[in-house]
């Protein structure tokens, strides 16, 4: 009787196995919107966007900044005093 049990109980576990691997992934479906080509594009033209914008913006502060003298070369460039690194 005990063998016929566990004969039973294996047949039944791995007829379970089999079709829950049959079915594929168990969880909630995933909607189609969150899937496909369309996102993405739609999720990289945002994100061309923002690059722009941050693109411009940066454009901006640069244009803000003050331009060196250009009458300035070579060894004429202003550079900050040297100081000592270290002392033996």
């Amino acid at each position: 009787m005990n063998m016929r049990m566990l004969s039973v109980t294996s047949i039944v576990a791995g007829m379970t196995m089999g079709v829950l691997m049959g079915c594929g992934s168990v969880g909630a479906p995933i909607p189609p919107e969150n899937v496909g080509v369309n996102l993405t594009i739609e999720r990289q033209k945002k994100l061309e966007l923002l690059e722009e914008k941050q693109r411009e913006d940066a454009a901006e502060v640069e244009t803000t900044e003050p331009q060196p003298d250009s009458m300035l070369q070579g060894q004429d460039v202003n550079l900050p005093p040297l100081q000592p690194v270290g002392t033996r």
